[in-house]
């Protein structure tokens, strides 16, 4: 499912990925607008799919996050920390019992605001299986 939500630099909201254009691709917003357009080209658009997160040893893909706030949180449950009124240490302090390997000198505490205000979205509108994508078959 994250390999079809998208976030476009300098807009706020997560995007589901409609269809693709001529030139553009046709997204709508999660969120209460639903809002349905098209993206140019000259917009930076990256999946959530593409999105990993730094840790001492390798990087853990957003997929992995998800699923482990949503394991601390409960399924189907938006998390319960207020973290829009949190101070850094705090922030670290939960994310660090979500990935406790997390770099905390490439891991900034915005970066941990938007992994939650997405999470929090996708739970709220009902966009919440953060399962792999199904490999398709190798044709011999």
């Amino acid at each position: 499912m994250l390999n079809e939500i998208l976030t476009i630099s300098g807009k706020p909201d997560l995007y589901k990925l409609l269809t693709r254009g001529r030139g553009a691709l046709i997204v709508e917003s999660i969120g209460d607008s639903r809002r349905r357009f098209p993206i140019q080209g000259t917009d930076k658009v990256v999946l959530l799919d593409d999105i990993s997160i730094f840790t001492t040893e390798k990087e853990m893909p957003l997929r992995e996050v998800f699923k482990a706030i949503e394991a601390k949180s409960g399924k189907d449950k938006e998390v319960g920390f207020e973290w829009r009124k949190a101070s850094n240490g705090e922030l670290f302090e939960y994310f660090s019992g979500i990935v406790p390997d997390f770099d905390t000198d490439r891991v900034y505490p915005s970066h941990i605001k938007k992994i939650i205000s997405w999470y929090n979205l996708l739970v709220k509108y009902g966009e919440n299986d953060f399962s792999a994508p199904e490999e398709a078959p190798e044709a011999e």
